[in-house]
């Protein structure tokens, strides 16, 4: 849990009513490095994306164990798999390296979007200690629980959450976590829509547009 925090970085998750939405913070330690490379978002299937807040190699196995876990579901059941089956999954994983004194437990907390064709819009978040839970919102990393609070007082007035509310309830709630006004640069935005299944990452002219929007409504 402390290997979450030690990032100091911070993921909000929100579902609306026609998709599900995960942003996270962007920081990029070295001025050398390319920015394109340092990620928290990863695709694990065309449906089915990730934020994963914590030990970035720890981050790298989870995401690549997850790539695998969906791909031999689908192999051996011809359907895409479930968010809530790889979330459960994963859970057991992570529970097994708590287990043994010769393994080390995973050092990532990992926040699951995806839309279900009988559910709907699916938020699931997988912890260290192994346990998997379905939210209608939740945050993970360093303010996860002044984010979490944010959320909950948000939501209850929230009224109809429509896409482009829901990106935005989901990065205006990460600002008022930080206290600062963030550019597009320093934003991961994954997000997974009914009419459009497949997970993808919105770029900064996207972004900009919900900042822009959200300066305005304030």
């Amino acid at each position: 849990m402390k290997a979450v925090k030690h990032t100091q970085l911070t993921a909000v998750a929100v579902k609306g009513e026609d998709s599900v939405v995960v942003v996270c913070q962007k920081k990029v330690p070295d001025k050398m490095l390319d920015p394109s490379t340092i990620t928290s978002l990863w695709r694990i299937s065309d449906q089915v994306g990730a934020a994963i807040i914590g030990h970035m190699g720890d981050a790298r196995f989870q995401a690549q164990r997850m790539r695998q876990e969906a791909a031999e579901f689908h192999d051996k059941f011809d359907y895409v798999c479930p968010v809530d089956y790889l979330a459960h999954r994963m859970g057991d994983v992570a529970q097994i390296y708590t287990q043994h004194a010769y393994m080390r437990p995973i050092g990532t907390a990992t926040v699951m979007i995806g839309i279900d064709d009988e559910q709907g819009p699916q938020l699931w978040c997988s912890d260290p200690a192994g346990i998997s839970l379905g939210y209608h919102a939740t945050a993970v990393g360093t303010k996860e629980t002044e984010a979490k609070t944010i959320l909950e007082k948000r939501l209850k007035s929230a009224g109809q959450l429509t896409f482009d509310a829901t990106v935005q309830l989901a990065i205006s709630t990460l600002q008022s976590t930080l206290g600062m006004d963030l550019k597009p640069e320093g934003l991961e935005v994954g997000v997974v829509t009914t009419q459009d299944p497949t997970f993808r990452t919105l770029n900064e002219e996207e972004i900009d547009g919900h900042l822009v929007a959200i300066a305005e409504r304030d």
